[in-house]
């Protein structure tokens, strides 16, 4: 297995590249018809233990998304399990349920029934989904309601207590808080997509943070291509930051580490060129004046 940057969080040890998971189960930021073909194409054991036989074997080892939600587990579990058992590498879950925040006995009831299935189901390190967790955000406050008492849930099951984020303001927070939040999600690409600041500002926020940040989005969903957004984000991260990448295919999944290694190596990605006319002449010309 070769030895991918690695870094910590809560204790835990964690690739700095992240297993995303969008690409996986249909949620494409771009039409209807392309979630359904994830969905067709992608969404099944062999697929996804293929893939992450390619991430795993690289050194890979991290994933993260709604791990233990009804009708994507019995996919998922089984999937990682076939890849751990191909490599020998076992896998760090990092799981992202969706929580009923209402300050109600009947939804904190119903919120620890989801953290206690997130930590039977294998969570290392459990982040409420940005949608609940910013349904709590107060901004005139400049504060997280009873974001306490969730983390104290999260801790008491054993698992490293994050928060996934959108919007910036919960990084910001949270850190003022200071009440064991050990990572934070936050959407980061050279193109500003689905960010709620500039780049600049949440360039700032991620440098800031008093814990490590795993970044989302490097690729703006399709929208830049696996160079522009990787190089982007790996050269303007901390050490101790993570990016999180999905793929549909084991060989998008290898061409995603090999930039990636590149990019932190500061080398010329080890890739064939685009199947372009144009683009395979003058690189082939160029190989050639190199022999």
């Amino acid at each position: 297995m070769n030895a991918f940057p690695r870094t910590t969080v809560g204790g835990v040890s964690v690739s700095r590249m992240i297993i995303g998971t969008n690409w996986f189960f249909g949620y494409s930021h771009r039409s209807p018809a392309q979630d359904a073909l994830i969905v067709e194409r992608v969404l099944n054991r062999k697929t996804v233990s293929d893939i992450l036989q390619v991430f795993f074997s690289a050194g890979v080892d991290t994933i993260m998304g709604p791990l233990s939600r009804e009708g994507f587990y019995e996919v998922i579990d089984p999937a990682i399990k076939d890849a751990e058992d191909r490599t020998g590498v076992q896998c760090i879950r990092v799981d992202t349920p969706e929580i009923m925040v209402a300050d109600t006995a009947e939804a904190r009831s119903e919120t620890e029934r989801m953290f206690d299935r997130a930590a039977e189901r294998g969570a290392r390190i459990c982040m409420p989904h940005h949608s609940s967790v910013e349904q709590l955000l107060d901004r005139g406050a400049r504060t997280i309601r009873r974001l306490d008492d969730y983390i104290k849930m999260i801790k008491d099951r054993s698992m490293v207590p994050g928060l996934s984020a959108h919007m910036p303001e919960v990084v910001v927070y949270a850190d003022a808080m200071d009440i064991g939040v050990e990572t934070y999600i936050q959407i980061y690409n050279p193109i500003g997509f689905l960010m709620q600041l500039e780049v600049e500002a949440v360039h700032r926020v991620i440098w800031k943070a008093k814990k490590p940040v795993m970044t989302i989005k490097p690729m703006a969903a399709g929208r830049v291509t696996p160079f522009v957004g990787l190089s982007f984000v790996w050269n303007t991260i901390r050490d101790i930051d993570m990016v999180t990448v999905g793929t549909m295919s084991p060989r998008e999944a290898a061409e995603v580490i090999e930039i990636s290694m590149a990019a932190m190596e500061r080398r010329l990605p080890d890739l064939a060129p685009r199947a372009t006319t144009g683009q395979r002449s003058l690189i082939g010309s160029l190989a050639e004046r190199r022999g």
